[in-house]
């Protein structure tokens, strides 16, 4: 089953976070949070402008995002967890 996201919303998958520091500590299971990384898997034909044209999105799939914590909406699809997100949520893009 495929998601296709609507006008600016991405979805994406969470990139899972190192269990030990830099220093090696590991940290436990009931310690971590929720990754704040992840990568695009797919995204929406665009923003609808006043002028009713549509500006397309600066994300592609395929890259990969920091996002608030907090940020975007969980979704389970064929048995892995993804977030549907409006492109504005999304922070930056890693090079």
């Amino acid at each position: 089953m495929n998601v296709k996201p609507l006008q600016d919303r991405v979805l994406v998958e969470r990139t899972e976070e190192e269990t030990k520091t830099a220093g090696g500590i590991i940290i436990p299971d009931n310690n971590k949070e929720k990754p704040v990384r992840g990568q695009v898997v797919s995204v929406g034909s665009g923003y609808r402008l006043t002028d009713g044209s549509v500006r397309s999105l600066e994300v592609r799939a395929g890259d990969k995002v920091l996002f608030g914590k907090y940020s975007g909406t969980e979704v389970k699809v064929g048995g892995k967890e993804y977030l549907i997100m409006k492109e504005d949520d999304i922070l930056g893009v890693l090079q």
